[in-house]
């Protein structure tokens, strides 16, 4: 591949000058492309998005300033209180959200237990985030009351019960205009960024000022307050959930779905966190379309039923995943695991001493722990987070092991080799280190560049270049090199090693080796064969390009070879 692109590289005749378009030429002419309910598509470019969105912008500032302008201090007030409840909104939402994220994995069986029923999210955290918004924006409510209530005892010579109505009223009208002031907040930032999805920015903002502007703004100063029409809100939604809701929809599938393969180190993060992450994208969606509708709800007489009914569905929700009924996978929707025969011939493991030590490893990047599969299989897997294997591309935090029959399968002679044939320390330390794949021929290497400044990597058997001398990147102090090849693919490398200057590590012993390798073999052994035939019927192997084969082969050079 390396070979092609310089090759098309080096005849390619591309324009210069000129005759190439500007960023923002290339900028213009992206497309903007969405769905209706998966029925029919738009599509215009970004060029025309900035015209629609400009225009709108300029507009609703227009309002806004105007608004504010006439309205004076008191209407500025108003504007930042009501902005306050959506703030609250957010934060108590999320707040539930994370609490109920907390608790899942302590009372269930899974810490995702929504995974083969999407449908629970509704109620394991759309209902806690509905509460805490509804909490927030009740605070925010009843402060802008009080405000506003406090502005009309100085201004008018009417009774108490009549200012209190009219405090309530307008409270209202304020919560629901606070909804269009932050989604066209979000549309001057989406606007400004070129993101693609500003349309639903502005479908959010259009509709419902539109629906206000035509139903509620004919109201005259000498005229007092009303409540809003509920026509208002009907007209004022229906679009923007006829064109949000299936995107909503799918991006909530699509998270949930992300579930069962979260973890790229297994068991490296917080067994919550792949709730919590679920759960806010719930809750944010839900402050900024609801809105508008919760500016009604608290003069509403149904306050109370709507609790009790959002209650009663997260208590049903918890119920039914704390219980079992509902399992957390099945067959369809199965949990990612990865069963791999382990030949650590790496020596740093006290029970390695100087032979290799062999082990079946079982782990999965799907949150939550293993007891259940383990009891199920039945060939003495112990769990834990002592159980670390460290595959190069990624380190098992958990996982289980057992040694059962592990000594099977596999010969000394398939342990890769690593041997360095010079080791030169003048001006500028440099080494010779020869690997041998022996029969893998798809492998991972990872190379300490704490140590080591640059490398060139050789197909040893006719001196050809894979790797040059060139700056090389690194993650977390290591460059990792993939190799997968066919048939007739090299085993043997020269790997020539430019050690930094300001190396320091030469001098002591230390736990961190020079290289890593990893060599995978597509083989199963007796005992890797028998585990997976006693998987349960929820789990499926899954494999990316940087997972292990069924037979993993480790091998260390250490810093003081």
């Amino acid at each position: 591949m390396l070979a092609f692109l310089l090759h098309i590289g080096a005849a390619a005749d591309f324009p210069v000058g000129n005759a190439t378009e500007s960023e923002d030429d290339i900028s213009n002419n992206n497309a903007i492309y969405f769905d209706i309910l998966g029925t029919y598509m738009v599509v215009y470019r970004q060029k025309l998005a900035n015209m629609l969105h400009n225009s709108v912008i300029m507009q609703s500032l227009l309002i806004w300033t105007t608004s504010l302008v006439m309205g004076g201090k008191p209407a500025m007030a108003s504007l930042a209180l009501s902005c306050l409840s959506i703030f609250l909104m957010m934060f108590f939402s999320l707040s539930f959200v994370f609490l109920v994220a907390f608790i899942l994995p302590l009372i269930c069986s899974s810490p995702v237990p929504y995974v083969s029923s999407p449908w629970l999210v509704i109620g394991l955290f759309g209902a806690p985030a509905f509460l805490g918004a509804f909490t927030g924006q009740h605070f925010g409510y009843l402060l802008l009351k009080i405000y506003l209530l406090n502005v009309h005892s100085k201004r008018r010579q009417l009774p108490v019960i009549i200012q209190a109505d009219i405090a309530k009223l307008e409270a209202e009208r304020w919560l629901y205009k606070a909804g269009s002031f932050v989604w066209l907040i979000l549309l001057t930032l989406g606007n400004y960024f070129k993101i693609g999805s500003s349309y639903l920015a502005l479908v959010w903002l259009v509709s419902p000022t539109f629906a206000y502007g035509f139903f509620e703004a004919t109201l005259t100063p000498a005229r007092l307050p009303k409540p809003l029409k509920l026509v208002t809100l009907l007209i004022g939604l229906a679009i923007p959930i006829l064109f949000s809701a299936g995107t909503f929809v799918r991006l909530a599938a699509t998270v949930v779905g992300g579930m069962v393969r979260l973890d790229r180190n297994p068991g490296g993060t917080p067994e919550w966190l792949g709730n919590f992450l679920i759960g806010a994208f719930i809750a944010v969606v839900l402050c900024l379309t609801l809105v508008y509708l919760l500016s009604y709800v608290h003069l509403s007489g149904a306050k109370r039923a709507i609790i009790l009914a959002t209650l009663v569905l997260f208590g049903l929700s918890l119920a039914i995943v704390s219980s079992g009924v509902v399992p957390p996978f099945s067959e369809d929707t199965a949990r990612a695991v990865n069963v791999v025969h382990v030949v650590d011939a790496t020596g740093r493991k006290p029970y390695a001493s100087q032979n290799p030590e062999s082990h079946v490893s079982l782990f999965s990047t799907t949150p939550g722990k293993l007891n259940k599969e383990a009891e199920q299989i039945d060939e003495g897997f112990a769990c834990g987070r002592d159980q670390t294997v460290d595959f190069v591309t990624f380190l098992v935090k958990y996982g289980c092991r057992t040694d059962n029959d592990a000594s099977s399968g596999w010969n000394e002679s398939d342990i890769p080799t690593m041997n360095v044939e010079s080791d030169t320390k003048g001006n500028r330390r440099t080494s010779r280190v020869s690997i041998n794949t022996k029969g893998s021929i798809r492998w991972v290497l990872a190379i300490n560049t704490n140590e080591i400044e640059d490398f060139e990597l050789k197909d040893a058997e006719n001196s050809e270049e894979l790797i040059s001398v060139d700056k090389k990147t690194n993650v977390d102090g290591w460059h990792i090199i993939q190799f997968s090849g066919g048939k007739n693919a090299p085993t043997i490398f020269d790997l020539n090693l430019y050690w930094r200057s300001d190396s320091t590590r030469t001098t002591h012993e230390t736990d961190s080796p020079l290289l890593k390798l990893r060599t995978d073999v597509d083989r199963i052994t007796p005992i890797t064969e028998r585990v997976l035939s006693k998987l349960p019927r929820w789990c499926s192997l899954f494999g990316k390009s940087t997972s292990p084969h069924t037979l993993a082969f480790l091998k260390n050079l250490p810093v003081q070879f």
